[in-house]
């Protein structure tokens, strides 16, 4: 039996704004499955944040054929105004890498990494020993995020990110705030720990060409009559 997607979204449609300000993300289809990473890119305002929105159940779409995570139907909790039920799918099944780590400021790294296990019921002190050791931020670990560099920061929000082994990681312009080379091996780490854990990825960003550098397929939003229309069709 084959598994099912990790991401599944067809025949979706979310708007922002309204009259003629408003902005509408269409997405034909896309696919992402156990394992594979892929980065969306497209300029500012094409609707990169408002897909990862969607990805991540944070707003719910006016119209979908489809939204599953890890074959659970999220279109249909959605239509429900199951709130509890997209919580929990939430918890379990996603994590998040933001532009700058968001991580608490007022408990340590450990205990940020920690919290996606403690929200999903899954607490497992060894993994975040292991995510943090290959991450190179075991040191860090009592520490406050206002103490910790950017980069440090960044490593410890992917470590949050996968310390409950969920089925999706969403990424959305991990890199934008650190230098090339601070970015370069940030993206490294994302991509590779990813992948050992068996999640799918999907990345935002403005840099196209080093998401390519590192293997990540780029998948262009595409805008239609000026910017008020995206299309996105992938798998």
């Amino acid at each position: 039996m084959t598994a099912s997607p990790a991401l599944l979204i067809q025949g979706l449609a979310r708007t922002n704004g309204e009259g003629g300000g408003a902005f509408v993300l269409e997405v034909d289809r896309f696919v992402l499955r156990a394992g594979e990473a892929v980065a969306v890119a497209g300029p500012s305002g094409s609707g990169k944040s408002t897909l990862l929105d969607l990805a991540a159940l944070a707003v719910p779409p006016d119209r979908a054929a489809a939204l599953s995570l890890a074959g659970t139907d999220a279109a249909a909790l959605w239509r429900a105004g199951d709130g509890d039920a997209l919580a929990r799918l939430r918890a379990r099944g996603i994590g998040y890498v933001l532009q700058t780590g968001a991580l608490l400021p007022f408990v340590s790294v450990r205990a940020n990494i920690a919290l996606p296990q403690r929200l999903s019921g899954r607490k497992d002190e060894a993994r975040i020993a292991a995510l943090a050791h290959t991450l190179g931020i075991t040191e860090t670990l009592a520490r406050k995020p206002a103490s910790l560099s950017v980069g440090q920061r960044q490593r410890a929000a992917i470590a949050r990110a996968l310390s409950h082994r969920p089925a999706l990681v969403l990424a959305d312009e991990p890199t934008a705030a650190l230098h090339p080379e601070m970015a370069d091996t940030v993206l490294d780490l994302l991509v590779r720990e990813t992948a050992a854990s068996g999640a799918a990825l999907l990345l935002a960003t403005h840099d196209p060409e080093r998401a390519l550098r590192f293997g990540l397929p780029v998948v262009p939003l595409v805008p239609v009559h000026g910017q008020s229309r995206t299309t996105l069709t992938h798998g």
